[in-house]
């Protein structure tokens, strides 16, 4: 509980003092541990302080009782969401022991989602741009922007905030961009990056090279292969993953290019209801010439679908809210993903689901989550 004081004292109170019924501290605390055990917006947050008030009392004064929704929603509108992100990544930070922090190079995939409940008659919808750690399952930024397009202006900002030292850093095609690729590399990472039309001259060679080394059965060339058969809800997978050494022909790209060391590409092919689905998809990368690693890298992005995102809509049904005032939307979007990253550190096998259950249920679970490190 020190550490969360610690760290959520750094957050500057928006509100005028003499207004001030309920501490901010207080109200960042109660939202979290109403957040973990189910809560989906301030009215849940009201609701569930007003029924565990004399526990939540061992924590924190609340002198003045549980706020209202109103205050907990106005609260949410006006925190600056910068710091509000950065006291809830230091906060979880002290959870892993200095052996977790020192652990190999991370895989990062950056991703975007849009908040569709957040629209507004003027306005588009808040799509949120966010980081994940694949080793510590905990998200390390977001960035906000109004729509998907702009996903190219916000990834150069959430990678300033990350460290990039010996990270693999991993983006779909609408990352694709030379100055990315650029950043990445100054920052002493490494980059996965899809490859589609938005690069059309780039991706034209690639997918040439590679349907050239098909046909000469990939003899006599440097270059990996890898291939994984996994079972997935109902469905038989099977991923062909290839990684090349940049060839002599695609010089010139190497000169535009920061770091670009290898071509990938990953042929995934799905049986469903005895019918196959084959699709292709390219990438450029600055790693060597290791297959494992690249796939790895590469399912390591697919993987923030299922960790985060469709979590954030299935169990905490975030396309449902409604929230859109001020910073609001986006900190409630940064505060759910905190708690993903919370609940990931339980070890036990029952799903976020039956875990946000269990915290409501139990104030033992609450507690572990809340203050055992590494449980």
């Amino acid at each position: 509980m020190l550490a969360f004081h610690s760290h959520f004292e750094r957050i500057e109170d928006p509100r005028l003092s003499r207004r001030r019924l309920h501490s901010l501290r207080d109200i960042l605390f109660l939202s979290v541990c109403a957040t973990i055990a189910g809560a989906d917006g301030p009215s849940d947050i009201e609701a569930f302080g007003k029924e565990k008030l004399d526990w939540l009392r061992r924590f924190i004064p609340l002198p003045n009782g549980i706020p209202s929704h109103d205050t907990i929603g106005r609260v949410f509108s006006l925190i600056q969401p910068t710091p509000f992100q950065e006291a809830f990544l230091g906060w979880i930070q002290t959870f892993f022991p200095e052996s977790a922090k020192q652990a190999p190079a991370d895989l990062i995939p950056i991703d975007g989602k849009t908040l569709r409940g957040s629209r507004q008659l003027d306005q588009n919808p808040l799509h949120l741009v966010s980081a994940w750690s694949a080793k510590n399952r905990i998200t390390l930024g977001q960035v906000a922007v109004d729509e998907k397009s702009n996903e190219i202006t916000a990834i150069p900002r959430l990678l300033e905030v990350l460290e990039l030292r010996g990270a693999i850093v991993s983006i779909d095609a609408m990352g694709c961009q030379k100055a990315i690729a650029q950043q990445i590399v100054l920052g002493e990472g490494d980059y996965v990056l899809a490859l589609k039309d938005n690069q059309p001259t780039l991706a034209a060679a690639v997918e040439e090279y590679f349907q050239e080394r098909e046909e000469e059965d990939f003899s006599g060339k440097p270059g990996r292969s890898h291939q994984t058969n996994e079972p997935s809800r109902g469905r038989k997978e099977r991923r062909d993953y290839t990684i090349v050494p940049v060839p002599e022909s695609m010089a010139s790209f190497q000169k535009e290019w920061a770091g670009l060391n290898s071509l990938g590409r990953v042929v995934a092919q799905t049986e469903r209801d005895g019918k196959l689905l084959f699709e292709t998809r390219y990438y450029i990368s600055s790693l060597p010439v290791k297959v494992k690693l690249f796939a790895e890298s590469v399912r390591s992005h697919w993987r923030i679908e299922n960790s985060l995102h469709w979590i954030l809509d299935m169990t905490f049904q975030e396309d449902a809210s409604r929230i859109h005032k001020g910073n609001a939307a986006e900190n409630f979007g940064f505060l759910r993903k905190f708690v993903i990253s919370l609940l990931n550190q339980d070890t036990s096998k029952n799903s976020m689901r039956c875990k946000r259950k269990r915290a409501a249920w139990s104030t033992l679970f609450l507690e572990k989550l809340l203050l055992s490190n590494g449980f």
